[in-house]
């Protein structure tokens, strides 16, 4: 049994950090930058897809992107905290014989540094994300990459995510999605995208990976 699992939103509240880059980047090119309560939704999408609706000129776009990784891994990227009680849910499905894996839109080479800051690297037999040249960085073309690489029947995998983005890739490769509502998906939003199941707090979460992978 293999359970894939979201980061931003999922396993940890980055929203700080990913928000202060956003509107680093936008600052410095000289574009409007809207207060950080009106940028929410920003988080899930890759960048590639974000930035063309902030900026006033998409020639802008690889810029954009250069300084926000610039922002983010000066130290913004640490703007970040494990949500209460997800520790001991991957140790619950890891002693129930489920293998973990990452899976997230955040590029790799920045998501496992994050994951070893804040102590739940160890937890993961693999971290799969999108490659900086933006291979991979749709959220179904990478769940398809990780079924190949880990050589995974979809019957026999979970994704475990936050946002709309989550559930439809995992479905778009036969994968059956737990749809979590602590982070930045509403119910409404997993539910329209066709969530197999939701949780709404982390010490329900392995019973209900469990429960959808034992049907």
């Amino acid at each position: 049994m293999h359970i894939l699992v979201d980061l931003d939103g999922t396993l940890l509240d980055t929203r700080p950090g990913i928000i202060a880059s956003i509107r680093f980047a936008l600052d410095r090119l000289g574009a409007p930058v809207p207060a950080a309560d009106e940028l929410g939704w920003v988080i899930g999408p890759p960048l590639r897809a974000t930035f063309p609706r902030l900026l006033p000129d998409s020639g802008l776009l690889e810029e954009a992107i250069a300084l926000y990784r610039r922002s983010y891994r000066d130290g913004a990227m640490y703007q970040a905290a494990v949500y209460a009680g997800v520790p001991e849910a991957l140790e619950r499905m890891a002693e129930a014989g489920c293998r973990l894996i990452v899976a997230t839109a955040k590029p790799h080479v920045f998501a496992r540094p994050l994951l070893e800051r804040f102590h739940l690297g160890h937890r993961f037999a693999a971290v799969y994300g999108p490659e900086l040249d933006g291979t991979n960085d749709h959220k179904t073309d990478l769940l398809a990459h990780i079924l190949e690489r880990e050589g995974l029947a979809p019957r026999w995998a979970v994704m475990v995510g936050d946002r709309d983005l989550d559930v439809r890739a995992a479905a778009a490769n036969g994968i059956r999605a737990v749809g979590v509502t602590w982070g930045y998906g509403s119910v409404g939003e997993l539910s329209g995208a066709g969530a197999a199941a939701l949780c709404e707090t982390p010490d329900r979460l392995a019973a209900t990976a469990l429960a959808l992978l034992a049907r």
